[in-house]
Formats: C-alpha cells, sequence, structure tokens
C-alpha cells in the first residue's frame, strides 16, 4: 500500500470528522442563542413629563439591579440634583464604602427633549470629554408618585434600575405598588437587590 496514499485518506477523513463536529457544535450554539418563544417586552417608556425643578434636592436609593460601578458601596447611597446657571444639572453621588468612609462622583446632567423631558443624559466623566456622545448615559424617569416621593430611573435596554425615595425608608404598599407597576414594565422582580440605609430597613412598616 501507498504510504503517501494512506496518510492522504487518513488526513481527509480526519478534516471530515473535524468538520461536521465544529458543524455540529455551531447548529448547537446557534440553537442556544436563537430567542425563544417568549414574547419580549415593549419599548420602555419614560413618564409623560418631569417637571425638574420639584425633581431636584437629594434622593435615597432604595433598591437597584446591582452594577459594576457601585461594587464599592455597601449602605447610605444617595444622589443630590441641582440646576446650574448654565441651564445644565449637577449631580452628586454619595455612598458608604466597606471601611466606613463615603465615596463621591460629582457629575453634570442634562435634558434630552423640551423643558419637561423625562429623558435626561448624564456623565461623570471630565466635562472637556463632554462632547463625546458616549460618555454621556441614558436616565430615564419611569415612574414618579405625584408627589414627587417616590422615583424609578432606567434606561431604554433596562440594564440598569433605581428605586429612589426622598426619605430614607419607604411605606410596603406604595413600594409594592410600584413593584408591581415595573414588573408591567418588563423588569424582573427578582434582579432587584434592596439598599441598605444605615439602620433604617428602606422598606419599612
Amino acid at each position: 500500500m501507498n504510504t503517501t496514499n494512506t496518510i492522504t485518506r487518513l488526513l481527509s477523513r480526519s478534516l471530515i470528522v473535524a468538520l461536521c463536529f465544529s458543524f455540529s457544535a455551531w447548529v448547537s450554539l446557534a440553537s442556544a442563542q436563537t430567542p425563544s418563544n417568549e414574547a419580549s417586552p415593549a419599548p420602555l417608556e419614560a413618564i409623560a413629563s418631569l417637571d425638574v425643578a420639584r425633581y431636584m434636592g437629594t434622593w435615597y436609593e432604595v433598591a437597584k439591579y446591582p452594577n459594576w460601578f457601585q461594587k464599592r458601596c455597601i449602605a447610605n447611597t444617595s444622589a443630590t440634583y441641582a440646576v446650574q446657571p448654565n441651564g445644565m444639572l449637577q449631580v452628586l453621588n454619595r455612598c458608604q464604602k466597606e471601611d466606613g468612609s463615603m465615596s463621591e462622583a460629582l457629575g453634570a446632567a442634562k435634558q434630552v427633549g423640551d423643558a419637561n423631558s423625562p429623558k435626561l443624559e448624564v456623565r461623570f466623566a471630565p466635562a472637556w470629554l463632554s462632547f463625546l456622545p458616549f460618555v454621556w448615559g441614558n436616565y430615564w424617569v419611569i415612574d414618579l408618585d405625584p408627589q414627587y416621593q417616590l422615583a424609578a430611573v432606567s434606561e431604554p435596554s433596562r440594564k440598569y434600575l433605581w428605586i429612589l425615595s426622598r426619605s430614607k425608608s419607604v411605606e410596603p404598599k406604595a413600594y409594592e405598588a410600584l413593584l408591581q407597576r415595573l414588573k408591567q414594565k418588563g423588569f424582573n422582580l427578582d434582579a432587584i437587590e434592596i439598599s441598605k440605609q444605615t439602620t433604617v430597613n428602606p422598606v419599612t412598616q
């Protein structure tokens, strides 16, 4: 038997087996990534309008979707908003770290749309980078009570979610009602993490 022909046949068989294996793996991967028949949620909508002046001041974080940029925050997370002379909004985020010290991040926000738009963009990058679109993140107010005491903030993809309150504690019925509205908007309630505010349980009786 010709040695060269034998090696050629063996290599050909090996190549066919490898291609079949690769094709099977590709089909399996494609099947795993194929969306299920479960309907995707409708596009996220913000509230109808926002009175920016009433929204200013300090909001305490009651709950959120965990995220990478707040990993060092263990308690007492808050956000304080203030209108600047140039019409921009100042954003001061604060939280307590594990060593007890407070971490601060100073940023800026601007409305997208008219004067009552509930859609904002926020940046924490230096001001000289503000001309770059990717330094701005969407900040949509998607739920807000008439008294401006309890709010939910997210962005179009629903990747991020924050529940904010004017006080460090929230009445349970109001909180549960908000959760049900968020569920109707397509949010996963199981992914929500309660935030700690000192010794106060954010959702109190």
